[in-house]
């Protein structure tokens, strides 16, 4: 599907990011804690979590024992909210199991409860992190065409590569879903490189990080909604919170003939 055959329903998309405080609590805790938020998303179309939360960034020495099949309980959690709900969940990212190895994995479930897409990060942080060492990088590049639009996941560093996104673009993209954990060190970064993505693509952005400390890094908080010229819709404060927005995604498709940049693109 390309971003000109693409089909966006016209009503407005409510949003609710949930930026979750994240610190060095047990597992069942935090499963706890988000179905806490995800019931004060209650309302929303699509509801986005950050990255690793059920487990935390930087708690490398638990992601071995953490770490659980796609069908585990993390997944089965939020599956079943999704359908309580009747939205589209992207349940940000957890520690995926599998034959290969462990997995920084985001899943976006539907409205019935089912997986409608999974993507494994691409990008492994290596910086000051053992992300790279303990796990095994993603492949494939993930959109998923929903009923309420077409969306493409990517995770925290993926931001800091652009071809990625234009991959998402061309696979028909309408809005980036960002499942992250970024520090408040390089909150400017996030800043940046959010907006860059959106505006670039001209497509909508959402993107969930995590607020709290875990193993003594502390993340930035500050989620937000993009629109396609880049501007700032929502912005969260550094602490746990319900972002909530509502966006019209056939803005999508009304930017880009406006403004025709992605038709004058010469290399690809």
């Amino acid at each position: 599907m390309t971003p000109e055959t693409s089909r966006s329903p016209s009503r407005p998309l409510k949003l609710a990011l949930v930026q979750m405080q994240v610190g060095d609590e047990e597992k069942s805790v935090r499963l706890e804690r988000a179905e806490r938020l995800l019931g004060e998303a209650a309302g929303a179309d699509l509801v986005i979590l950050p990255e690793l939360w059920n487990v935390g960034y930087s708690a490398f020495d638990r992601y071995a024992e953490d770490a659980e099949p796609i069908d585990g309980v993390t997944v089965r959690l939020l599956r079943a909210k999704a359908a309580e709900l009747k939205a589209l969940v992207m349940m940000g990212s957890f520690l995926e199991k599998s034959a290969e190895g462990l997995h920084n994995t985001s899943v976006l479930i539907d409205e019935r409860g089912e997986i409608a897409a999974a993507y494994r990060k691409i990008h492994l942080f290596g910086y000051k992190s053992q992300e790279r060492s303990l796990l095994v990088p993603g492949k494939d590049v993930v959109t998923a065409a929903t009923t309420r639009g077409v969306f493409g996941l990517s995770t925290c560093f993926d931001l800091r590569f652009p071809e990625l996104y234009r991959r998402l673009l061309d696979a028909g993209a309408e809005m980036f879903l960002v499942a992250s954990a970024w520090p408040l060190s390089r909150l400017e970064h996030w800043r940046v490189l959010t907006r860059a993505r959106a505006i670039e693509n001209l497509c909508f952005l959402a993107a969930a990080n995590c607020a709290g400390a875990s193993r003594g890094s502390r993340a930035g908080g500050h989620s937000v909604v993009l629109d396609p010229w880049g501007r700032v819709l929502a912005e969260a404060s550094e602490k746990e919170e319900v972002l909530r927005a509502e966006i019209d995604l056939g803005e999508v498709a009304r930017t880009r003939a406006e403004f025709p940049a992605i038709a004058s693109r010469v290399l690809k």
